[in-house]
């Protein structure tokens, strides 16, 4: 699974309305409404790395009132979840 991160840049007026649209494609797991230069944050996961052309340029951007993306891929991802369920294994609870 390939995680990308992508910052993006909207039209403040209708945050809400973009944010729930990105968050209904197929592939985008989260979206947070953030402070600081970009509004959105949005995690993309795909099977392979030429599914984020398809995601990010060909649907996201592609979204009313989406004005610019930054996108970064992750290389390994670190999660406390992923912590806690790998010690808990074989445990019963």
């Amino acid at each position: 699974m390939i995680t990308a991160i992508v910052l993006i840049k909207t039209s403040v007026d209708r945050i809400p309305e973009i944010a729930e649209s990105i968050a209904a494609l197929d592939s985008v797991s989260e979206v947070f409404s953030v402070t600081g230069t970009y509004d959105l944050i949005a995690m993309v996961r795909v099977a392979r790395h030429d599914d984020l052309a398809d995601v990010i340029p060909g649907r996201i951007s592609r979204i009313a009132g989406v004005e610019a993306t930054d996108t970064h891929v992750a290389f390994r991802t670190y999660s406390q979840h992923d912590l806690e369920a790998a010690f808990a294994i074989g445990l019963d609870s």
